[in-house]
């Protein structure tokens, strides 16, 4: 990007005071201070917000809070499964309302 010199800044002040006229020339540069000031302001915030991200990552990420929970009328101990015994196999034969499958 080429510097401006002098020059170039007297030529740029006079086309604008030709567009622009000598009693909107003053409101036109206070806008323009202003919304580089704001934009500034705008982009000095984002840069501290990731400064701050980058340096300490660790305080921004919190924990997780813990919760307990305790069970009442429940006392601890082992617990001890029932012994099953397994019963012996019943033949099924039909009754006189079912009727037997009939093999094909």
């Amino acid at each position: 990007m080429p510097n401006i010199g002098p020059g170039e800044i007297l030529v740029i002040l006079l086309i604008a005071l030709l567009v622009f006229g000598p009693r909107k020339l003053p409101e036109l540069g206070k806008s323009l201070g202003a919304g580089i000031r704001e934009f500034r302001k705008g982009t000095a915030g984002l840069k501290e917000e990731f400064e701050g991200s980058m340096r300490d990552p660790a305080q921004s990420v919190a924990p997780a809070p813990v919760q307990t929970i305790v069970a009442s009328g429940v006392t601890p101990g082992v617990v001890m499964a029932k012994e099953v015994t397994p019963q012996p196999a019943q033949a099924v034969t039909p009754t006189t309302s079912e009727k037997a499958p009939e093999h094909v």
